[in-house]
């Protein structure tokens, strides 16, 4: 068992070079043989802890999001071309914070920014999602950012996403959800939230 606190957080990042503007690096092609788990850890809020120190350097965190990895093993991973590092997420890694729309009803389109400045628009590649919470019962919006990477979206900007609703029969049901990329997005039943 390796000492982490004597070890880099991650090995690999300086082979990265240089981060081109929107383009990210193929961590889908590595499969580095060195695999471990390290002390980090991205709670609900998307806040990055290494230690159970906060990281505080925005640029690190948006380097650390740049190579992470959501696998069909469903635990996340930090990848570089010589380690898959494995780090704890308490529920997705980003956190929805802004929202832009243009259009209006079937020609609108949503776009998202994340809390680690990626901008999302939703459609069929980057879909939303709503999953009801057991304990209060209320849906959980998350939006899907890339390769099985979501954010949640937080309160603020859901209440903003809410005023955009339109209710629409969906397979003979009313649905209450709001339209993005050309398709409907069904958030919950109208009878069940009260809208009609």
């Amino acid at each position: 068992m390796q000492d982490i606190k004597n070890t880099p957080p991650v090995r690999g990042l300086d082979e990265l070079g240089p981060k081109k503007p929107g383009k990210l690096p193929p961590v889908h092609l590595w499969h580095p043989d060195n695999c471990r788990d390290i002390d980090m850890r991205i709670d609900r809020e998307g806040r990055w802890f290494y230690m159970g120190s906060p990281i505080g350097r925005k640029r690190m965190v948006r380097l650390f999001s740049s190579i992470l990895r959501h696998d069909e093993d469903d635990r996340y991973y930090l990848v570089t071309p010589v380690e898959k590092c494995g780090i704890k997420v308490e529920d997705v890694p980003f956190v929805a914070t802004g929202l832009k729309v243009s259009g209006r009803e079937q020609k609108q389109v949503v776009q998202f920014t994340t809390n680690v400045d990626d901008a999302v628009t939703v459609g069929q590649s980057t879909p939303l999602r709503f999953a009801k919470s057991n304990e209060a019962g209320v849906y959980i919006p998350y939006v899907t950012v890339r390769d099985r990477l979501e954010a949640r979206i937080n309160r603020a900007v859901f209440y903003d996403l809410v005023d955009l609703g339109r209710v629409q029969p969906v397979d003979g049901a009313d649905w209450f959800g709001i339209w993005s990329g050309g398709r409907f997005w069904q958030i919950a039943p109208a009878a069940e939230i009260g809208v009609v």
